[in-house]
């Protein structure tokens, strides 16, 4: 049972790579192609620092390759199996939210206290 308990500490190891909001911006902004450390602090929207921090701990963890040119650093994605892994959860969400939009809408018209308005 110990090889099952490795494997599964592994498994959910690789996992908390996806359960941070920052870092799946990250990975986001890079998932497609190659990028500069500052192409994806202007897609994020985050700090140089924040980002430089995401980028050192996914290269870190073997999901990034990076390379330098002059006084610039390019990161990829070398893990393409994460970026499936995530973008299916992210397609899976999204519709789920995209679901429930039209019941938001209608929601109001149901809530006391809202007249409802003739068409």
């Amino acid at each position: 049972m110990h090889e099952v308990d490795e494997v599964l500490e592994s498994v959910a190891s690789y996992f908390s790579l996806l359960s941070e909001p920052t870092r799946l911006k990250v990975l986001h902004a890079i998932c497609e192609r190659e990028r500069s450390v500052g192409e994806i602090v202007k897609e994020t929207g985050l700090t140089q620092t924040n980002v430089s921090r995401q980028l050192s701990g996914l290269y870190a963890r073997g999901v990034l390759a990076r390379r330098k040119h002059g006084s610039m650093v390019f990161y990829r994605v070398t893990d393409s199996t994460l970026v499936e892994l995530c973008r299916a959860v992210c397609l899976r969400i999204a519709s789920q939210i995209e679901g429930r939009r039209p019941l938001k809408r209608a929601l109001p018209k149901f809530m006391p206290g809202n007249a409802q308005r003739p068409k």
